[in-house]
């Protein structure tokens, strides 16, 4: 059940991000080529699992996007603030269909479950 939970959290952060992401009338352009860039964090795995997971972590808890969007406000920032919705969509997604915070022991052992 609290699996279900997670992955309904996750939907709704994403349904979320992308109402606020049209209500500010963003662009969906840069929305759709930007939407994959945090998964260049995997690139930590190269070194290894333990650097790969908290490199990997820190781009896509949802602290992230909420700072980014929080600091795109207090600078009246528009790019700022849609950099943070396009991030807490990614993370959004990823929860959705399964893919969790890793753990340093392997890149598919997650919170969610073992992908």
């Amino acid at each position: 059940m609290n699996k279900i939970l997670l992955h309904i959290e996750g939907f709704s952060i994403l349904l979320m991000s992308l109402y606020f992401y049209s209500y500010f009338q963003f662009s969906w352009i840069m929305f759709f080529i930007l939407l994959f860039t945090p998964d260049i964090s995997m690139f930590g795995y190269l070194v290894n699992n333990k650097v790969g997971a908290v490199i990997y972590n820190l781009v896509h808890t949802y602290s992230s996007p909420i700072i980014v969007i929080i600091l795109g406000l207090l600078l009246t920032s528009p790019i700022v603030v849609s950099l943070g919705l396009i991030l807490s969509a990614h993370i959004g997604m990823d929860r959705m269909i399964g893919f969790g915070l890793k753990y340093p022991t392997d890149f598919k052992d997650t919170h969610l479950n073992r992908v």
